[in-house]
Protein backbone atom coordinates (compact mmCIF):
# COMPACT_ATOMS: atom_id res chain seq x y z
CA UNK A 1 0.00 0.00 0.00
CA UNK A 2 1.20 3.21 -0.98
CA UNK A 3 -0.51 6.17 1.49
CA UNK A 4 -0.16 9.77 -0.26
CA UNK A 5 -0.47 11.81 2.79
CA UNK A 6 -3.38 14.99 1.83
CA UNK A 7 -3.51 16.93 5.45
CA UNK A 8 -4.17 16.81 8.89
CA UNK A 9 -6.54 19.33 10.49
CA UNK A 10 -5.25 22.67 10.24
CA UNK A 11 -6.35 23.40 14.27
CA UNK A 12 -4.56 20.34 15.40
CA UNK A 13 -1.86 20.53 17.94
CA UNK A 14 -0.20 17.89 15.64
CA UNK A 15 -0.94 14.71 17.87
CA UNK A 16 -3.48 11.78 17.26
CA UNK A 17 -5.26 14.52 15.29
CA UNK A 18 -7.86 13.45 12.47
CA UNK A 19 -5.67 12.94 8.81
CA UNK A 20 -6.55 12.47 5.25
CA UNK A 21 -4.62 10.03 2.84
CA UNK A 22 -5.08 8.69 -0.44
CA UNK A 23 -4.16 4.82 -0.98
CA UNK A 24 -2.16 5.33 -4.81
CA UNK A 25 -3.09 1.67 -5.83
CA UNK A 26 -6.71 1.74 -5.07
CA UNK A 27 -7.53 5.02 -5.07
CA UNK A 28 -9.46 4.53 -1.20
CA UNK A 29 -9.26 7.31 1.06
CA UNK A 30 -8.11 6.27 4.62
CA UNK A 31 -9.69 8.77 7.25
CA UNK A 32 -8.24 9.12 10.20
CA UNK A 33 -11.06 10.61 13.22
CA UNK A 34 -12.23 10.76 16.16
CA UNK A 35 -14.32 7.78 17.12
CA UNK A 36 -18.24 8.10 17.60
CA UNK A 37 -19.88 7.79 20.84
CA UNK A 38 -22.50 5.75 21.47
CA UNK A 39 -24.94 8.18 20.69
CA UNK A 40 -23.93 8.70 17.20
CA UNK A 41 -23.14 5.24 16.65
CA UNK A 42 -26.93 4.56 17.80
CA UNK A 43 -28.15 6.66 15.23
CA UNK A 44 -26.22 5.77 12.67
CA UNK A 45 -27.61 1.98 13.45
CA UNK A 46 -31.08 3.16 12.69
CA UNK A 47 -30.01 3.19 9.32
CA UNK A 48 -28.42 -0.57 9.16
CA UNK A 49 -25.47 -2.16 10.88
CA UNK A 50 -22.04 -1.44 12.07
CA UNK A 51 -19.52 -4.51 11.13
CA UNK A 52 -16.88 -5.61 13.24
CA UNK A 53 -14.21 -4.43 10.26
CA UNK A 54 -16.18 -0.80 10.28
CA UNK A 55 -15.91 2.00 12.66
CA UNK A 56 -17.87 5.43 12.71
CA UNK A 57 -15.29 7.74 13.19
CA UNK A 58 -16.17 12.20 13.07
CA UNK A 59 -14.58 14.90 11.33
CA UNK A 60 -14.38 18.12 11.55
CA UNK A 61 -15.88 20.32 9.01
CA UNK A 62 -12.09 21.89 8.88
CA UNK A 63 -11.12 18.94 6.66
CA UNK A 64 -13.03 20.05 3.66
CA UNK A 65 -10.47 21.53 2.08
CA UNK A 66 -8.77 18.20 2.81
CA UNK A 67 -11.34 15.81 1.97
CA UNK A 68 -11.67 17.83 -1.21
CA UNK A 69 -8.23 17.69 -2.17
CA UNK A 70 -8.40 13.94 -1.60
CA UNK A 71 -10.90 13.47 -3.71
CA UNK A 72 -9.07 15.71 -6.90
CA UNK A 73 -5.99 13.53 -6.05
CA UNK A 74 -8.66 9.63 -6.13
CA UNK A 75 -10.31 11.57 -9.18
CA UNK A 76 -6.91 12.61 -11.12
CA UNK A 77 -5.16 8.73 -10.76
CA UNK A 78 -8.47 7.26 -11.62
CA UNK A 79 -8.52 8.95 -15.23
CA UNK A 80 -4.63 8.03 -15.58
Amino acid sequence: MTLRFIAKDPNTNGDNCPTVWVDEKTNDFIIQGWKADEATERECLETGTIPDTEAVVRLSARMVAAIREACDAADGAALR
